[in-house]
């Protein structure tokens, strides 16, 4: 990948060069505490193709730098509903070494229903949890616990899911380096709330036309990021945006 903006690390590579394996790693480190989503767009601004899926407009250096986030993080944050539409399942095996073998998962959902690619353990996956709320009901509660476990579950919110006391439950258990896969919805829900550190947004080279919504949906948020990383690959633009320190 060719760097064509970097602020993060400058020892590391300057504008012009190409970087990969530990380099690219390096540009995309980031702190113990933090909360970084990830999506992806394309020219005007879709974030799905014709199907109403990501992975139709996910290109290879897209797919490298998924990957190498899923391998940074802890814990994967996405909402039920994406996570039904695009088969999640638990993650699988890091290819760079991390705290634990796998990160886990924790989906977000106001009704508590487990997605069935996540509901079951599997050898070799990391774990699931459930983010939700008290207004769920104790019968959709249960279900979920029985599925995951009860210590898997976690109510944060009455009416509306608490999401930063959600993140810092899920901090309390070492799962502190957070990534947001969305949905839209749930992107727009993180940085609301304020709890968004950092948007790593992949800028495929395709016009989508139609009606795909864009990567954040609802509440608006107004949340300045600045680009401190910029690179580029086949066309491809990878960012990161980061929020500015007070």
């Amino acid at each position: 990948m060719r760097v064509l903006l970097n602020e993060i690390a400058p020892r590391t590579a300057a504008p012009g060069d190409e970087v990969s394996g530990e380099a690219l790693a390096v540009l995309y480190a980031h702190p113990e505490r933090w909360t970084r989503a990830n999506m992806v767009a394309t020219l005007d601004g879709a974030s799905t193709g014709g199907d109403g899926l990501t992975g139709s407009i996910n290109t290879p250096p897209d797919n490298e730098v998924y990957r190498l986030l899923r391998d940074l993080a802890d814990v994967i944050l996405v909402g039920a509903g994406t996570a039904r539409a695009e088969g999640y399942r638990r993650p699988g095996p890091r290819v760079r070494p991390g705290r634990t073998p796998h990160p886990d998962v924790a989906v977000v959902s106001r009704s508590a229903l487990v997605p069935p690619g996540l509901a079951a353990p599997a050898r070799g996956r990391g774990g699931a949890w459930m983010v939700t709320r008290a207004a769920a009901g104790e019968d959709a509660l249960e279900r979920a616990r029985a599925q995951l476990g009860a210590d898997r579950v976690l109510v944060h919110g009455g009416i509306e899911v608490d999401l930063g006391a959600a993140l810092a439950d899920l901090a309390g258990r070492g799962l502190s380096r957070v990534l947001c896969e969305g949905g839209p919805s749930l992107l727009a829900d993180v940085a609301a709330q304020g709890l968004l550190d950092e948007l790593c947004l992949t800028t495929v080279p395709l016009l989508a036309g139609g009606e795909a919504r864009r990567i954040a949906f609802g509440v608006p948020s107004d949340l300045e990021l600045r680009p401190r990383l910029i690179l580029e690959s086949e066309g491809t633009l990878l960012h990161r945006f980061v929020r500015p320190t007070p």
